[in-house]
Formats: C-alpha cells, structure tokens, sequence
C-alpha cells in the first residue's frame, strides 16, 4: 500500500531514558510498517538500528517528507530553526515539561500517529524570526527564533539603554533589563513569563515585551507581523551585551550597534492530529477553568 509519506526522519534527546524508549518504539513501528527512516547521528548511536540510515540534522530536512521530534519545547524549537528551511511537516512527541509544540503523548503515540500517517490531520505554518547585529553598518552576526530574540545585558540585574524603531519610525527610548520580541509562538515561552500577552499562531504579528523597565508606564506592545523592529544600543552601555535567539544562541551586541529584527522567509510546518485545538492545549498547560456546565 501506498504511503502519504514515505521518508521519515527521527530526531530526539538519545541520552533521555524515557525519550530513548520512545525513539525506539516508534523506530520499530515506522520499520514494521515499511517506511524508510532516517535517523538523526546522536539517535543513531542510541539505539543502534541496522534498517536506519543516520544522517544530520539538514540532510533529513532535505530528504525526508516528515520529521519526527521526541523531546520538550526546548529540543524542537532547536530542531524547527534547521527543518524550517525546507519542505518537511514536522510533529512533536513530548518528553518534556509543557510541550505546546509538542502534540503527542508517549503514553498514548502509535494510535494517534497512525491516524497522522494516513493522512488524518492538518498543517500549521509557524513563522520564525531573524535577528541581525549591524556594527557601523556592517552585518556581524545574524540568526532565526522560532520563540523570540531577546536583548540583555551579559550580567544579571545590569540596566541597558536603548531605542527602538518600528519601520523606522520612531518609538521610545527605555532603561530597561532588555526587551522580548516575540513570535506568536513564544508568546506562551520567555515573553508570558514577563508579563507579556498571549498570541494566538494564527496572528500575524510581534509582540515587544520590556523587562523591568526603569518607568512605572512602559507596557507590552503588539505590531503588525511585518514590521522592521530596529532596537539601537546607546553609547553609554557597557560592553558585555547579548541578542539571545530562543535562549540557544547568542549574538555578542556592543554599545552603538544596530539590532533589526525582521521576520524570516522561512516557516515552520506542524502536523496536528485532527482533534488538536490550541484553546485546549492553553487550558490544559496553565490550568485554566473548564467550563461551568
């Protein structure tokens, strides 16, 4: 018979022992049921299948039609910022703490991937954001958030000045801790933490979130998805400042420097069972009321 999809890439937290299980319970069914699996390297080594090529992270994003991510937000989002370049739907199984990317449960797996596989579920595009530091207008660094790119200071409790730009108009300055700038998707990660509203993924738009702000009026505010965010570091900062993409990576921003935040050509392409709705994974996750009646 036929498959909907018929290379599947596996990827996942190998040295996590329940992980490890659920890696190795889905390679033995996707196997069984003759789809050809590629195996990221570290999960290769873990579980040691003859009948599964290993292959990087990228080639599987080049190869495969479906990925597979057995970890927590933290694992995917690593995952989503390298399969977000290429023509893959990617489904998550959560082996970590509250999983909004991840829809699947590893006590209840096979059923509903089965239910996947044949083609019983829907895509969801997620869009990612670019972060460039411009150093005398020269591009020094640049990377993608799936979540959100941050700006702080190196040390804890160290207050920053900057100003900020919307399409180049003008905004505000601000004595803060840093700033969140926020995808749709983070806006239940860092961003919800610090006060900041929560967007439902179908919203085109950024959300700018202050972190102490040295000011008893700044709030959180939301902008149009397209918009050209330009964060300028005032001269008078001290040296050891940072752009942190998704908490991963981190680009080293000087006094004068230039942040511009955009969002990315790229999207992410979830797969959800057909029973996914985004109101109960909020309800669930941050225990909100059920209904009364």
């Amino acid at each position: 018979m036929a498959h909907l999809y018929n290379t599947i890439g596996l990827i996942g937290k190998p040295n996590h022992q329940g992980a490890s299980t659920t890696l190795k319970i889905l390679a033995d069914y996707l196997l069984a049921q003759n789809y050809q699996l590629l195996i990221e390297h570290s999960v290769a080594k873990a579980i040691a299948l003859e009948q599964a090529q290993a292959h990087s992270l990228t080639e599987i994003g080049e190869l495969a039609e479906l990925a597979i991510v057995v970890g927590g937000d933290g694992y995917m989002l690593g995952a989503a910022r390298v399969l977000s370049c290429y023509d893959i739907g990617v489904i998550g199984v959560n082996r970590g703490n509250l999983g909004f990317l991840t829809d699947l449960s590893p006590q209840d797996l096979l059923t509903p991937l089965a239910e996947i596989l044949a083609g019983n579920s829907y895509a969801e595009q997620r869009f990612l954001i670019e972060a460039e530091v411009y150093r005398h207008g020269k591009l020094k660094s640049s990377n993608s958030a799936m979540n959100e790119a941050v700006l702080h200071a190196g040390k804890v409790a160290n207050m920053i000045e900057f100003e900020v730009y919307i399409d180049n108009a003008f905004m505000f300055s601000q004595r803060s801790d840093g700033l969140i700038i926020s995808t749709p998707t983070g806006s239940t990660a860092y961003s919800m933490s610090a006060g900041g509203p929560i967007l439902t993924p179908n919203l085109n738009a950024l959300s700018l979130v202050p972190m102490f702000p040295h000011t008893l009026t700044s709030r959180p505010i939301v902008v149009d998805g397209d918009s050209e965010i330009k964060l300028v570091l005032a001269n008078e900062n001290y040296e050891n400042l940072q752009v942190s993409c998704d908490g991963h990576v981190i680009l080293a921003v000087m006094p004068g420097d230039e942040v511009i935040i955009r969002k990315s050509k790229y999207t992410l392409r979830l797969i959800h069972p057909l029973d996914h709705n985004y109101f109960n994974v909020l309800r669930s996750k941050l225990n909100w009321g059920n209904k009364l009646y």
